[in-house]
């Protein structure tokens, strides 16, 4: 019986393969979760009255490590789910505030694709991630790498 909601194995993400995730809102109960979990207790996130004055436009602002981590789970929807190995490491940038009430999607090209030097089964895959608010605005940029597994080992794993 077929498996549905795998990821993409390392040979189905040829460099210059592009993809574009689902949206998603980032609330004021995703900042509260945040700061909880990360102890991130900054005032521009935690203060409203004081982001009405000192943030960018007076709204509540979200840290980066929030959005991107927003972002990622929506990647790991898209393309890793039972086939992702490992985050290997990232260039991370951020271009632009993101707000509490503002919608992400990732818009992602795959840069760079071969097997490992030890297990050909497995694959290494960066891509170049923008997380893209609902205005076109590119908010965040990243390019992570990951190991991934090959056709081989998805079907040893899944059984397939």
């Amino acid at each position: 019986m077929e498996t549905l909601g795998l990821g993409k194995v390392w040979e189905e993400l040829p460099v210059g393969y592009q993809f574009r995730t689902v949206g998603r809102t980032l609330t004021a109960s995703d900042l509260s979760a945040f700061i909880q979990l990360s102890g991130m207790v900054e005032v521009l996130f935690t203060d409203a009255t004081y982001a009405a004055e000192h943030a960018p436009q007076g709204r509540q602002l979200l840290p980066g490590a929030l959005v991107y981590s927003a972002a990622e789970g929506l990647v790991l929807q898209a393309t890793l789910q039972g086939t992702g190995l490992a985050f290997l490491n990232m260039e991370f940038n951020v271009n632009g505030p993101t707000f509490v009430g503002d919608t992400i999607h990732v818009e992602a090209e795959v840069i760079e694709c071969r097997p490992t030097s030890k297990d050909p089964s497995r694959g290494l895959v960066r891509t170049r991630n923008k997380i893209v608010n609902q205005d076109g605005v590119t908010v965040i940029t990243y390019s992570p790498l990951r190991m991934t597994m090959g056709r081989e080992t998805l079907v040893e794993h899944w059984d397939l």
